[in-house]
């Protein structure tokens, strides 16, 4: 009873700070319907949601066991609104490989991982195949001709086929991802893109890419792609070399349009507005200067949110700045962790899925360390404060703490889902972020503005002064020796410790909160010794990978460079396919490559020209896989053939020989094409 009561007087102390904890049990339940290797029945369902009812009757009460049942409520209701979303998302998947005429409606212009301009289509319509079983959307990378406009009814010839399971088991599964945007098909085409009708109506996309459009004309070569990112995030411009850079000097959250863009955006706009009807004095002693400032700025902000493509992120700052600005006009506190939190459960209650995402990740670390740790040293930021901590001083202060609990706050997120980090991050956001603050976003604002008398020059020119800035900065901390580190894939447990604790010392009150160091300080301790895989095999058969004391070796040279770049990503590995190649140390003929590993004996025989070489009888313990379908002299071995990896997806061996298969953990999920 002393337990009891010591546990109930501790969760009464949390008494008013218990809110932020509603997005945390929510999205709990809906990563519960992640886990299990298969789609949880309507009776799984059923029995949650009768728990959930009982639950709902016990929160009612105010003690300890009340505020354990609304934590379980949460969780419940977190997962049946995962799954009802799940469902509610189904789509047509393509069940085989498709080569033919290809006919829908743009709605997305974007660029593929290897810089090839990519449509994604709707209203598709495939030869030979039924409507029922026609993909909703379909995304293809071009190689022949420009990207049509959104809006346009296009057709082509392209290669297709079902969004592909993860390149290794545990990792991304892009099917997953497909199935929530109704993606039921990917390829490609090498043939033009022909019009075959009028635009159709897509006024938000059209908007979007004539003022991309327009803002590339208006601004030089070196700038123009960053700029139409900014304003309207089209990043289908930007140079690849400019993407790397940025990365390598943890300066590419600058492209995406989120609580800085945002912000800066909404802040100009609501102080210009007051100042200039400050001006005014007939309007500033009759009505609320404030307040009307603070409604404009909100509807403003709510059009470039519709501008920008409305992703995660942007969706995430529109919240934080509607309830900051709604606040205003209230005239409530504008800015504290019940406000994250509430955007939070939009965000998850709108699309539930996101929790998954890495921008869903990011965004929130960084906006709830930012507020927190704000709401801790707001004392010494204070207006009245002179001398060091003076207006120079705060403004610099300000700056540093921002970057240095924004880029420790998502470094983790970052790390796990990129497996790399930025070693000089923190010098680049000193000098680069606030150019973006005090030049770029006022400069794209002025030419906007100054368009209607066809003055936007003079906004483009200050844009380009601040970008030309930050793309140095960026070329310049890129190119330091050491500048780009790479980070081994977290095992399943790390991740979800270090948030919990990273939860416990954000969001808990009083002294207690240190706590949430040992779970954070435990997670960081086990990440570098996180265990790989010893044997890697793609999921058609196509290459394989092989730990070894000097890295991963893979069996070729060239092909199949995205599953090469993605094992050695997680294997915190900064080379090349052609360095892992170089590791290999088996035959030298290059369409059989055999090398021992995990207890046994690998051959990979590439093509028909390799699995014709194969003539001696296998034996026990040899693993033998084919990238085409062959006819395998007899033996004891284990033939992975490009038919049964259909079935098991891509296959990893662990050093005890144990062998895990993709197909395995999600065998039968909505999205896995096999239930």
């Amino acid at each position: 009873m002393r337990i009891w009561s010591a546990l109930d007087g501790l969760l009464q102390a949390q008494r008013g700070h218990l809110f932020p904890w509603v997005p945390v049990f929510f999205g709990l339940g809906i990563s519960f319907y992640f886990i299990p290797p298969q789609e949880p029945g309507f009776s799984v369902f059923a029995v949650v949601l009768m728990l959930t009812s009982l639950l709902g009757l016990v929160a009612r009460r105010g003690d300890v066991l009340g505020l354990c049942a609304t934590a379980l409520l949460l969780t419940g209701i977190g997962f049946c609104y995962m799954g009802a979303r799940a469902n509610l998302v189904a789509a047509p998947v393509l069940k085989f490989r498709y080569y033919g005429a290809v006919e829908g409606q743009v709605v997305k212009v974007d660029r593929s991982a290897s810089d090839a301009m990519r449509i994604t289509l709707r209203h598709v319509r495939l030869d030979n195949v039924a409507p029922e079983r026609t993909p909703h959307r379909v995304r293809l990378s071009l190689f022949d001709g420009a990207a049509p406009a959104p809006g346009a009814w296009v057709m082509t010839t392209a290669h297709l086929s079902p969004p592909q399971g993860p390149a290794e088991p545990g990792g991304f599964d892009f099917r997953r991802h497909a199935w929530f945007q109704k993606l039921g098909a990917v390829g490609y085409s090498r043939v033009p893109v022909l019009e075959t009708a009028a635009p159709g109506r897509l006024p938000v996309a059209t908007l979007r890419m004539r003022v991309s459009r327009w803002v590339r004309e208006g601004m030089p070569e070196r700038t123009a792609g960053v700029a139409a990112a900014l304003v309207t995030g089209d990043r289908a411009h930007v140079p690849r070399h400019v993407i790397e850079a940025l990365r390598a000097s943890n300066l590419a959250h600058l492209l995406a349009i989120s609580g800085l863009h945002m912000g800066l955006f909404a802040g100009l706009v609501f102080a210009s507005l007051r100042r200039g009807l400050a001006l005014w004095p007939a309007v500033a002693l009759r009505y609320p200067v404030k307040k009307i400032s603070a409604c404009i700025a909100l509807c403003s902000s709510f059009g470039y949110l519709l501008l920008s493509g409305a992703n995660v992120a942007t969706e995430r700052a529109f919240l934080m700045v509607a309830m900051v600005l709604i606040a205003v006009v209230l005239d409530r506190r504008a800015l504290s962790i019940r406000a994250v939190a509430l955007a939070a459960c939009l965000v998850l209650l709108r699309r539930p899925e996101t929790l998954l995402s890495a921008g869903f990740q990011m965004s929130f670390a960084a906006t709830l360390a930012l507020v927190a740790a704000f709401q801790t040293v707001q004392p010494w930021f204070a207006p009245g404060q002179s001398g060091a901590l003076g207006s120079v001083g705060r403004w610099i202060g300000a700056l540093v703490l921002s970057s240095l609990v924004a880029g420790l706050a998502t470094a983790p997120f970052g790390a796990a889902n990129f497996n790399t980090v930025s070693h000089y991050g923190l010098i680049a956001n000193l000098v680069a972020v606030p150019v973006m603050g005090a030049v770029v976003v006022p400069g794209a604002v002025f030419a906007i503005c100054l368009a209607p008398i066809g003055a936007s020059a003079i906004g483009f020119w200050i844009m380009t002064l601040g970008l030309d800035w930050i793309l140095t900065v960026a070329e310049t901390v890129s190119s330091w020796p050491g500048a780009k580190g790479f980070v081994v894939a977290p095992e399943a447990w790390i991740l979800p410790v270090l948030v919990l604790g990273g939860l416990v010392l954000l969001l808990w009150q009083g002294r207690l909160r240190a706590l949430g160091l040992i779970p954070v300080c435990v997670a960081l301790a086990f990440w570098p010794g996180s265990q790989r895989p010893d044997v890697l095999i793609a999921a058609d058969g196509g290459i394989v990978g092989i730990l070894t004391p000097e890295g991963r070796a893979v069996s070729r040279p060239s092909g199949k460079s995205f599953v090469a770049g993605v094992w050695l990503e997680n294997d915190g590995d900064g080379g090349d396919q052609e360095t892992a190649f170089s590791r290999w140390q088996g035959t030298a003929n290059s369409k059989v490559q055999e090398m021992t590993a995990a207890g046994h004996h690998f051959v990979h025989a590439i093509g028909k020209t390799g699995a014709a070489q194969l003539s001696a009888p296998c034996q026990s313990g040899t693993v033998i896989i084919l990238t085409v379908d062959a006819e395998m002299p007899e033996g004891d071995c284990m033939v992975l053939s490009p038919k049964t990896l259909r079935r098991t997806g891509s296959v990893a061996f662990t050093s005890d020989g144990g062998m895990v298969k993709s197909r395995d953990e999600a065998r039968l999920r909505l999205w896995s094409g096999t239930g």
